[in-house]
C-alpha cells in the first residue's frame, strides 16, 4: 500500500506535468495562428492564389508569412503539420482523468449526498459522456446550422450549460467542473482529428495529384479552428478549478462554469477584433468584469455537508478499512489537533472562510475518507500543515504513517 500510494501520486504528477506542457503548446499555437490570420494584409505583389501576408519580428530576425486561401499552385517540399500538441493534450488529460477520477473514484468522483450510484456506473458515465458533445456538435456543424454561426454557437452553449448541470447532479464539485472541461476539450481535439486534419490532407492530396483543391475544405477547417479559439479560455479555467474550492464548492458551481464560457467569448472577441482592426472593443472588458463579479457572488453560496450529515453518511468499504484499522483513534486525534483549525466546516483560522480545497478533517468519517491524502500530505511529506501555522512533530507524523500502512496490510 505504501509503495502504491507514493508511486501513484508521482504518476499523477508526471501526467499532469505532461498535460500542462502540451496544453501550453496547443493553446499557444492556436492563439498565434488565429492572430496571424486576422492580421494578414493584402499586397498586389503577392503570388497567385495568395490571400495576404504578414511581417513579424522575433528572436533577432524577421519573418515573412504568406497565406494561400485555398492552396499554392505547387506542393512545397517541406510542410509542417500542427496536430500533436492537440492530440497529446487530450491523451494526457484523459489519462489524468482516469488516474484521479476513476482509480481514485471512491474519494473524488461520486458524491453520495447527491446520488446513490455504484462506482462502475459513475466511471461509465464519466467516459461515455465525453463523446456526446462531439457527436451533437459535429452533426450541427454538418447541418444547415453551419450557415448561421451565431445560432450554432448559442446551441453549443446551451448544451454546455445542460452538461454542467447534469455533471453537478452526480459528481463531486471538483469532478463536475473537470468533466465539463474534458467534455469541451474532446470537442476541440475531435475537431482537429476528424475535420481539420482530414480536410487538410484532401487539399494536399489534390495538390500532389495536380488537381485544384476545393475551397470548401479550407473553409470547414477555418470554422472549426475559430470555434476552438473561443472555447480555449473556459477549458483552461476548468482545468485549474480543482485547486479553488470557491469555484467548485458551491451548489451553483454549474452556473459558475456556464458563465465562464461567456467570459471566454468576450475576452477572445476583444483580442480577435484587435488583431483584425488594430483596436479591440472596450465594452468586452466591462462585460467580463460584470460576469466575474457575478461568479464571485455565486461562489459564496457555500452549501457543503453539515457535521451531522457527514456523520450520518455511511462510509464505503474502502473508507471503512481505514476507520476500523488499528491506530485510527490516535491518528484521528493527531489530525484533528493539527489540521482541523483550517479543515473545518467553519474554520477558526483568521481570515479563512472555507476549508482549503473543501477538505474537511473534523469527524472520524472525514479522516477515514481522506486517508490517502492525509498520509501523503502530512505523513510521509511535510506539505501539511503549513509550518507557519502548526509545527507538526515527527512523532505525530509517524502515528499517521503507522495507521495508514497498518490499514493497508489488513
Amino acid at each position: 500500500m505504501y509503495d502504491l500510494a507514493v508511486m501513484w501520486d508521482w504518476i499523477a504528477f508526471s501526467v499532469r506535468w505532461l498535460h500542462v506542457i502540451t496544453a501550453m503548446a496547443w493553446i499557444g499555437a492556436s492563439f498565434y495562428f488565429v492572430a496571424l490570420d486576422l492580421m494578414l494584409k493584402p499586397n498586389d505583389n503577392l503570388p497567385a492564389g495568395a490571400h495576404g501576408e504578414e511581417w513579424e519580428v522575433h528572436g533577432g530576425g524577421f519573418y515573412h508569412t504568406v497565406k494561400y486561401l485555398v492552396a499554392p499552385a505547387q506542393m512545397p517540399e517541406h510542410l509542417t503539420w500542427h496536430k500533436w500538441q492537440s492530440y497529446t493534450t487530450w491523451l494526457s488529460g484523459a489519462a489524468l482523468l482516469m488516474i484521479i477520477y476513476w482509480v481514485g473514484g471512491e474519494l473524488f468522483l461520486l458524491d453520495p449526498t447527491k446520488v446513490d450510484m455504484p462506482l462502475w456506473l459513475g466511471i461509465l458515465i464519466s467516459g461515455g459522456s465525453l463523446t456526446i458533445g462531439w457527436l451533437l456538435y459535429d452533426q450541427m456543424c454538418k447541418s444547415k446550422l453551419s450557415d448561421n454561426p451565431t445560432l450554432l454557437m448559442l446551441i453549443l452553449f446551451a448544451i454546455l450549460v445542460v452538461m454542467s448541470w447534469g455533471y453537478n447532479q452526480i459528481f463531486t464539485g471538483r469532478a463536475a467542473l473537470l468533466h465539463l472541461g474534458a467534455f469541451t476539450a474532446t470537442i476541440m481535439t475531435a475537431n482537429v482529428f476528424f475535420q481539420i486534419m482530414p480536410n487538410q490532407r484532401i487539399v494536399v492530396a489534390d495538390l500532389k495529384a495536380g488537381r485544384t483543391p476545393d475551397a470548401k475544405y479550407g473553409k470547414i477547417a477555418k470554422v472549426r479552428s475559430t470555434h476552438n479559439n473561443y472555447l480555449t479560455l473556459p477549458v483552461v479555467f476548468l482545468m485549474l478549478s480543482n485547486h479553488y474550492p470557491l469555484a467548485f464548492g458551491t451548489e451553483y458551481s454549474w452556473i459558475i462554469a456556464s458563465l465562464i464560457f461567456l467570459t471566454g467569448v468576450t475576452i477572445r472577441h476583444y483580442f480577435n477584433t484587435m488583431h483584425s482592426t488594430g483596436k479591440g472593443p472596450s465594452w468586452t472588458w466591462a462585460v467580463t468584469v460584470l460576469l466575474m463579479l457575478a461568479i464571485a457572488w455565486l461562489s459564496t453560496a457555500n452549501t457543503g455537508e453539515t457535521w451531522e450529515e457527514a456523520e450520518a453518511r455511511e462510509l464505503t468499504a474502502y473508507e471503512q478499512q481505514y476507520a476500523s484499522a488499528a491506530g485510527f483513534e490516535d491518528a484521528y486525534d493527531t489530525v484533528v489537533g493539527n489540521c482541523s483549525m483550517c479543515h473545518a466546516r467553519e474554520p477558526v483560522w483568521d481570515g479563512m472562510l472555507w476549508a482549503p480545497k473543501r477538505v474537511f478533517l473534523e469527524t472520524p468519517a472525514d479522516v477515514a475518507r481522506h486517508a490517502d491524502q492525509i498520509y501523503l500530505q502530512a505523513g510521509i511529506s511535510h506539505a501539511m500543515p503549513p509550518p507557519a501555522a502548526v509545527q507538526m512533530d515527527d512523532e505525530s507524523r509517524q502515528v499517521i504513517v503507522a495507521w495508514y500502512k497498518g490499514a493497508g496490510s489488513e
